[in-house]
Formats: structure tokens, sequence, C-alpha cells
């Protein structure tokens, strides 16, 4: 399988698969930066749980909201320009918490303009489309969107940075490798042609219009909403978790989210390949079963012995269940992959924004995280059924192009 998956990534043009996966993987580390510095933040601040999961998961509600728009214009103007125009609004997003950020109102305002980091999906996932063939589109996806790793980096080395030159100063830091990436990504990225005339905002409209008609996208936007909104949501609160939950401090449960947010990117390619080979729906059904089987584990809250395996196979399951996600998504809006990819990215950077949300007011209304990972169950449910119940009626044809 190893030698088969080297012979499709040569299949395409493996540079612009590089900078696709550069941007998204250092747009990732500045979007849940928050989430990865939560505990220093409200601890400065005296925060509320309540006012913890708001302030980690506004970042997934600016990305969610950007990814609409970014991804339409990837489709009008190429990833090139538009990959360059995003990392621009991470640098003045980045300076403005490190230099003026002081009240914890306008952490919520920055956070919210750090969904642009988040909208890197939208140009990642249709240049890695775009520079390969139809047969490996799963696996050109998943390794793009492997920059999910960047969660691992910014868990790992956050808290850290974070304790030697505090929370601000770490943002400050983090404007050298956005920087560092815009050159690369100038360099390898050869942008193709839009895939439509005209370059304007009225055509942007239309494909956007267009893609809004399909019902099948309503469906991809539910179940990305679970896989990734899960992986997201968990893996920005899962800091803040661990450390009220069991009283770890902040670099040691960084540093285990970290290994939380490994898991479940190595595992995306591997569900976009596997899914190339075996379908999408026939894993989804037998995945999301066992997502909420894991969550009702989670919901005892048991002690870490048994917690944290759970933890781990949670964003490993989800991280899976975003590449299948695509790899359907792609087989049926490869002409459009930037419009489809920014309303699909949108839904699941919304399912991340409600998830930290709930989990916050939950804790405050019945002092327990429990209800939160038992609501999160019941979706997940909810998918499989959807799942199982589209793939038998065979009600979506999968292989059939946007208009």
């Amino acid at each position: 399988m190893i030698s088969k998956g080297i012979r499709a990534l040569q299949s395409g043009y493996w540079p612009s698969l590089v900078g696709a996966w550069l941007h998204f993987e250092v747009s990732f580390m500045v979007w849940v930066l928050i989430g990865a510095l939560g505990i220093a933040i409200s601890e400065e601040f005296a925060l509320s749980a309540t006012q913890k999961g708001f302030l980690v998961a506004i970042p997934l509600l600016g990305g969610g909201l950007l990814r609409i728009v970014i991804g339409p214009m990837v489709d009008q103007y190429g990833p090139k320009r538009i990959g360059l125009l995003v990392l621009a609004c991470e640098c003045a997003a980045l300076v403005f918490v490190w230099l003026f950020a002081s009240t914890y109102f306008e952490l919520l305002c920055v956070g919210l303009f750090l969904g642009f980091a988040g909208a890197s999906f939208a140009v990642a996932l249709p240049l890695a489309s775009q520079a390969y063939p139809a047969a490996h589109q799963g696996l050109a996806m998943g390794v793009a969107a492997i920059g999910n790793s960047g969660v691992l980096l910014a868990t790992l080395l956050a808290p850290r940075l974070a304790h030697v030159v505090g929370w601000r100063n770490t943002f400050g830091l983090m404007v050298i490798p956005v920087i560092v990436t815009a050159i690369v990504f100038w360099c390898t990225v050869v942008s193709p042609e839009p895939t439509r005339g005209r370059s304007d905002l009225r055509s942007a409209l239309q494909l956007l219009r267009n893609a809004v008609q399909q019902k099948f996208m309503y469906w991809l936007c539910f179940l990305y909403g679970v896989t990734f909104g899960g992986f997201i949501g968990l893996a920005s609160f899962f800091p803040i978790f661990f450390h009220d939950q069991y009283q770890i401090d902040m670099i040691e449960a960084g540093t285990m989210t970290a290994f939380c947010g490994l898991a479940g990117s190595v595992a995306r390619p591997i569900g976009g390949h596997l899914a190339d080979r075996y379908g999408g729906t026939k894993l989804l059904q037998m995945l999301f079963p066992v997502v909420a089987l894991v969550c009702i584990g989670l919901a005892q809250l048991l002690s870490p012995v048994w917690t944290y395996p759970l933890s781990i196979s949670a964003l490993l399951l989800l991280g899976f269940g975003n590449g299948v996600v695509f790899q359907v998504a792609a087989t049926r809006f490869q002409h459009s992959m930037g419009t489809a990819s920014g309303l699909i990215g949108a839904a699941g950077a919304m399912g991340g924004f409600l998830l930290p949300s709930w989990f916050g007011i939950l804790k405050d209304l019945t002092g327990t995280f429990s209800f939160g990972f038992w609501g999160f169950a019941c979706m997940a449910s909810l998918a499989g059924l959807s799942v199982l119940f589209i793939h038998r009626s065979n009600r979506f044809p999968i292989h059939q192009e946007s208009g």
C-alpha cells in the first residue's frame, strides 16, 4: 500500500502539494493559537467556563464565515493570489494581538479576524485537488490536509514559549513562520487558471449560488460539521479540559493535546486514500458509530489513564473521517473545489465553534464536562444514521459534477 501511495503522489505536480500543505500547516497553527494559550489567557483575565469556551471558539467561527468567502474567490482568482492574501491577513491579526490587545473583548474581536487562518483550508485543498488526477483526489487532499497537524505544533510549542516570553510575545513570534511560508508558497506553487471564464465578483457569487442549490452539499456540510468540527473543537478545548478536570498544568496539557492532534492529522490522508479504494460512504457507515462509543466513554470522566487513550482515539477517528468526507466531496465537485471546500469547510469550522461553546456553557450549568461529550455522541450517531440511509437508498448519486 505504501508503494502505491508513493506512485500516486508522483502522478501530480508535487511542489504545489508541498506549498498547499505548508500553507495549511502554518495557518492551522495560527488558527488554534488562542486555544493553545487558553489556559494562560484565562488565568490572566479570570474567565468563567463559558468565557473560556467562547474564547477558544471564536477563531473557529471566523474561519467558518471566511471560508464561504475565500472558496469562491479561489475558484475565480486562483489559489496562489488568494493564498498570499490570506497569509497577509494572518500577519495583521498576530501583530494586533502582540502589540495592542489588552481586554477580553479585544481578544474576541481579533479572534474573529484570526479566522483568516482557518480560511486557508479553502486555499490548500483546491490547490491540491487541481494538481492531481481524479483517481488520486482523496490522497492528494489528505496530504495537504495533514496541515491539521498545525494543532500539534501549536499546542506543543506555544505553551512552552508562553512560559518563557509570555503569551502576547508568542503571538509576535508566530509572525516569523507566516512570513517564511509566504515566501515558500510564492516560489513553489504553480497556480492553475481559474476554472471559470470571468474573474469577477458576480461570477464568484454565481458559483456560490450554484453550490448551495445542491442538496448533496448540505449533507456533506453536516458530516464535516461532525468530523472536522469535532476534531478542531476538541483539539482547541482539550487543554482547558485536561487542566480544569484533572489539574494538569499548561505545558503538560498542551503536550497531551498535541499527541491527540497528531493522531488525527496522520489519519486524515489514510482516510482519503482508503476512501479512494473502497468508497467513502462505506467507511463512514462504520466510522460514526465508533466515534459515538468513544465519546460515551469520555463522558464517564474516568481517570486520566483511561480518558487520555480515549481522547487520542476520538481525534484519530475524526481525522480519518475528515479525509473520507472530502474524498466524497471531490468525486462530486472536482471542478469547483474552491467553492465546495469553502462551504463544507465553513460547516466544519462552525461545528468547531459550537463544540467548545456548548462545553463551556454546560459546564457552568451542570458543573460537569460529561454532558458535552454526551451531546457530541448524539451528533455522531445521527451522522451515522444519515450515511446508512443515503447509502442504502442511493438517494444522491456520488459521481456528479456541480453545475
